[in-house]
């Protein structure tokens, strides 16, 4: 009879393995994966360390909205990932004046309200005029920040996901941490 019972305890472990893997491989590479913030550009927002959960899959869905946090490939650095904060939509123009950021849609000019930051700007002034499929990123620490304003415009396929959950520090769990929402 123990015999009986260590052959069924394997088989059961073995079944529960192999049902974990389903579930839990799909969704690690399809839907979500996790990130671990490195650096001080999304500075207060995100700090050095703070461990999150990317979606992967909402924006196979719907496109990205100005103000909602995201994680990239850059396009000199496509190895890495980066997180910054999505400044300007395709086909719209983002200029930079005297650290102030305004945004042209439909020939619109507006300036940009941008509670999360806290230390403003490095750089000159200057406009980039983004294509169909392109966004403007920035970092929310405008000094320490590599961006848009370094490497130009993020090509849409470079986009792997959005800050879904911020999980450690536990004092700072979040549901989608740091978006900020703007009329459309």
């Amino acid at each position: 009879m123990p015999e009986a019972r260590k052959e069924s305890f394997f088989i059961e472990l073995l079944k529960f393995i192999v049902i974990a893997a389903l579930i839990v491989f799909p969704v690690r590479f399809f839907i979500a994966q996790p990130f671990i913030v490195s650096g001080a550009s999304m500075d207060p927002t995100f700090e050095n360390g703070q461990y999150l959960i990317i979606d992967e899959i909402s924006y196979r869905f719907s496109e990205p909205k100005r103000g909602e946090v995201i994680i990239f490939r850059p396009p000199r650095a496509p190895q890495e990932f980066y997180i910054k904060r999505i400044i300007g939509l395709p086909g719209e123009t983002v200029s930079i004046e005297d650290g102030r950021i305004y945004v042209t849609t439909n020939g619109q000019k507006h300036v940009l309200d941008e509670p999360y930051i806290s230390r403003n700007g490095n750089g000159a002034d200057a406009t980039y005029e983004l294509e169909a499929n392109e966004y403007f990123v920035m970092g929310d620490n405008r000094p320490e920040s590599s961006d848009s304003r370094v490497w130009g415009p993020l090509p849409s396929d470079n986009i792997v996901g959005r800050a879904f959950v911020r999980l450690l520090p536990a004092n700072t769990l979040s549901l989608f941490p740091g978006s900020v929402t703007y009329p459309q």
